[in-house]
């Protein structure tokens, strides 16, 4: 996808197309044929451009975290475990889970690491710097879980709740920490030079946030500010990736400095996301995987993706929609959604 054409989204200039993202989680390479799924990918060139068909039979570089059977601790000391690989695992081994261990905790070396693998900031460099000289739009981020998650996986989530409820005085310190190391990797990606810079991290719940909006904006909120602001100091647009029910925390959220929000469709309600950002701030849309595209039929995946591109989409921009593929979604909704995703792209063509 052209740079001008994202750009033209998010900032509401008239896009040739709305930008569409299909991600297929590495656990699908075992779940489904894989012929099956190279003809898929080959038939929709619109959603992956130039895409040349791997060697089968064909198994994907599993994360780090997605291992099964290969516990995987952190550079933060967290302790991961998956049951399917390629599935993001559940971290279970907390490193400060009792206090008394604080004394003796080391943050990690962001010259050295992303804080959930090794980096080398040269080749880093290298990769970017090489893609921006084609004319690539390259957006860099934090990891996934960056604050609010990081902090629950050193200390346990209901552990973290319950110092954010004491105004325990050793979470302060832990935040610090967090933030300095999260500013470290954000000034090492402003230095190289990005088009866009995320910062991803789970909020929400099914129903309403994991913590209460006060909780939010006393804890975490000033340390997302801080870090947007340097990024806002460059000029570079903001994305915020949360699933979950994000509503009550929206506004602090935008206040922060996000101009691109990457949001679950059904979970907040496509009614309520069209009242609070249709024509006013971008969404980036992340369409249904637990309701319509896993229990409906072809014919109510497609009728899902044109309802949301007619609520949300305007002629000049302010839609992006991105799915992921998991393991578990029919194979007929598979390319119902790839279809109906190339086809509601030019809505407005």
């Amino acid at each position: 996808m052209s740079k001008s054409n994202i750009y033209r989204a998010i900032f509401f200039e008239k896009p040739d197309y709305i930008p569409m993202t299909f991600a297929i989680n590495g656990a699908c390479w075992h779940h489904y044929p894989q012929e099956w799924l190279v003809e898929q990918l080959v038939n929709h060139p619109f959603l992956f451009p130039n895409y040349a068909p791997p060697k089968l039979p064909y198994t994907p570089e599993y994360q780090l975290v997605g291992r099964k059977d290969e516990p995987y601790t952190d550079d933060f000391g967290c302790t991961w475990y998956t049951a399917d690989d390629g599935i993001t695992g559940t971290v279970l081994g907390h490193p400060l889970a009792d206090w008394d261990a604080f004394d003796n905790y080391t943050f990690p070396d962001p010259e050295k690491c992303m804080g959930i693998g090794p980096v080398d900031w040269d080749a880093e460099r290298e990769r970017i710097q090489s893609a921006r000289a084609k004319g690539d739009f390259v957006s860099a981020s934090l990891r996934h879980g960056h604050t609010f998650l990081q902090l629950s996986d050193i200390r346990g989530y209901q552990n973290l709740l319950f110092d954010m409820a004491d105004d325990e005085p050793r979470l302060w310190q832990l935040i610090e920490g967090v933030e300095a190391f999260n500013q470290a990797i954000v000034d090492h990606y402003l230095d190289i030079g990005v088009d866009m810079f995320g910062f991803p991290e789970d909020l929400g719940m099914q129903v309403g946030p994991m913590l209460s909006p006060d909780d939010f904006r006393t804890y975490i909120k000033p340390s997302y500010k801080r870090m947007m602001d340097s990024v806002r100091r460059k000029g570079l647009p903001i994305h915020m990736h949360s699933d979950g029910d994000i509503r009550m925390l929206v506004d602090d959220i935008v206040d922060s400095g996000v101009v691109y929000i990457n949001l679950q469709d059904l979970v907040n309600g496509i009614d309520w996301i069209k009242e609070r950002f249709r024509g006013k701030m971008c969404v980036d849309l992340d369409i249904d995987r637990q309701n319509v595209t896993v229990f409906g039929t072809p014919q109510q995946v497609d009728e899902l993706i044109r309802t949301e591109v007619e609520a949300l989409a305007t002629p000049e921009g302010g839609l992006s929609m991105i799915y992921g593929l998991y393991p578990g979604t029919p194979m007929a909704n598979v390319k119902a959604l790839m279809d109906a995703m190339e086809k509601y792209a030019f809505y407005f063509s």
